[in-house]
């Protein structure tokens, strides 16, 4: 206190030690399937039957026996997903900068809340537009935010995820070349090794022969190859920038110039967009079409791949081709109307390629990232871009420091990420990438390594985002430091790991044999016979 009694500054402060790595052990609760758990008769809630049926089904539609659901009280229910949440590493429970590539971010509890209402979870698709007023609106409201961000002319969210987006782009750009009578002239779709690998596969199974641009001496997409590579065939350029590297392309400008020069069209994968939010936009460079992830970049967590939820961008050009259905304002002039359904319309443009998803879109994440984008305001979001920027600029400072870490390019400064390597180390002690990564989860934290193939060797991809304090970071770096001590001090025991997770490895013979595959509960007792090892050992008889 100061001699009024009034706190010194901040600044004043002694700074806190720096801590030790922390103990961590993953919950193993021997968990069973809950079709296991289930005894016939147990109930969560008593639900009084009706008096009478309570809809008139058509003939041939009603079951004739119960649907085969586990039977569990609420306790069970409730004690079984939180054991198994137990043991799982999830975003809420570790520093989540390791899973590069997907802007692993907080999401703010209060989203979750919004998309959770009942009206917005008990809405129903094919209610009438005029009961889902409120809905559509955030629907065009978040479009005209998308719209000033990219510097598109329209935004259509009707896709289902990221790579649901591409493949949306993809058909509108054969639509675009087929109206101009040369889809099938134009064969060829060019992107580069970096970008993510959906656009290579989204063009290849539109039916697109894939050109790859490999990286040059700086790192970036060879200019000369795509000089080479462009021509009468060119449908389009799919790229993403920055590259998963984290490299931003500061001629990329040219690049779309190039494609333009030979007739074809320049989609800008936006998934890598975390960095440049608010700073460059991709109508600014040229670009024909854009995606944005609304999960990942926008709010919603990325949850082991789903749920997702993409956006579509395009030129003005392109807008007759959209998928639909999109939102429209009902106006007169530049005021607004209310016709028979509302205010807010469902239209569909009128050389759609037609619907990527079922209905109109993925409402909660759509909540959820107009929920966030309002939070932040125009300069939130720049301030996230520049935070994010910055976090992965010090997180690379701290690997850097590491003996046998080492960065591809690495005179360049990165954007968003980085694809780090691990080369030197492997080199030393024959530990490799993957078994560093394994050995991190005893610490409660988990690294991705890279797409296949792996151009970088023994690839490690860092995302740190805005989310994270200078405290998390040089915590994560405390512990890849940490690991790669251990692998020169005793490599088998890095191999080895894990040793305090649920499981210890996985066999994973049974990836590559579809003849053991079962993707559901019922498929598993008819290929198996209801035969499994017990979680607690023994052998059960279903």
């Amino acid at each position: 206190m100061s001699a009024h009694g009034a706190p010194e500054p901040f600044a004043t402060l002694p700074v806190a030690p720096k801590p030790a790595l922390r103990r961590f052990h993953q919950a193993r609760w021997d968990e069973e399937v809950v079709f296991e758990l289930s005894r016939p008769g147990r109930r969560g809630v008593g639900v009084p039957a009706p008096d009478a049926p309570l809809v008139e089904l058509p003939e041939g539609v009603a079951r004739r026996t119960p649907p085969a659901l586990p039977e569990l009280s609420q306790n069970q229910v409730v004690r079984h997903y939180l054991r198994l949440s137990q043991e799982t590493l999830g975003a809420d429970l570790n520093i989540d900068v390791g899973q590069g590539t997907c802007t692993m971010k907080y999401s703010p509890k209060v989203n979750d809340a919004f998309a959770r209402d009942p009206r917005v979870a008990d809405l129903h698709p094919l209610q009438p537009e005029s009961t889902v007023q409120g809905v559509l609106e955030i629907y065009w409201r978040l479009e005209q935010i998308l719209k000033e961000i990219s510097g598109m002319a329209r935004v259509s969210l009707q896709p289902g995820a990221g790579s649901s987006a591409i493949y949306a782009n993809i058909a509108m750009i054969r639509a675009h070349h087929a109206s101009r009578g040369e889809g099938e002239q134009r064969d060829q779709v060019i992107t580069t090794m970096f970008s993510h690998p959906s656009n290579a596969a989204c063009a290849k199974v539109a039916g697109y022969e894939v050109v790859t641009l490999m990286p040059d001496a700086e790192g970036l997409p060879d200019i000369e190859a795509l000089r080479a590579a462009v021509g009468p065939r060119t449908a389009a350029l799919m790229i993403t920038n920055p590259e998963d590297t984290g490299i931003f392309n500061p001629r990329i400008r040219e690049f779309v110039d190039l494609v333009h020069a030979a007739g074809g069209l320049a989609c800008y994968d936006q998934a890598n967009a975390n960095g440049i939010l608010g700073i460059t936009r991709a109508r600014d460079a040229g670009f024909d079409l854009c995606h944005f992830n609304l999960h990942k970049t926008f709010s919603t967590p990325h949850a082991c791949g789903g749920p997702a939820a993409g956006a579509c961008g395009v030129s003005e050009a392109l807008v007759p081709f959209l998928p639909g259905p999109v939102v429209d304002r009902v106006t007169d002039g530049d005021h607004e109307t209310v016709s028979g359904g509302g205010t807010y319309t469902l239209t569909v443009p009128e050389r759609s390629v037609g619907k990527i998803r079922p209905f109109l879109g993925v409402t909660p994440n759509v909540v959820r990232a107009y929920a966030w984008v309002m939070a932040l305001g125009a300069e939130g979001l720049r301030e996230v871009a520049e935070t994010a920027v910055l976090n992965n600029n010090y997180l690379m400072s701290k690997v850097l420091r590491i003996p046998g870490a080492s960065v591809p390019w690495a005179r360049r400064r990165r954007v968003e990420q980085v694809r780090y390597s691990w080369a030197e180390l492997t080199e030393e002690t024959g530990v490799h990438s993957e078994e560093i990564g394994v050995r991190a989860a005893d610490f409660g934290v988990h690294y991705w390594t890279s797409h296949h193939p792996y151009v970088v060797p023994e690839p490690f991809t860092l995302e740190p985002t805005e989310s994270y304090s200078r405290e998390d970071l040089d915590e994560y770096a405390a512990i890849l430091a940490h690991v790669a001590g251990e692998a020169r001090e005793d490599a088998d025991f890095v191999r080895n790991a894990p040793y305090r997770q649920t499981v210890h490895r996985i066999d994973a013979s049974s990836l590559d044999d579809p003849a053991q595959w079962s993707p559901s509960w019922r498929a598993y007792l008819r290929k198996h016979g209801g035969r499994r090892e017990g979680a607690r050992g023994g052998t059960r008889q279903e």
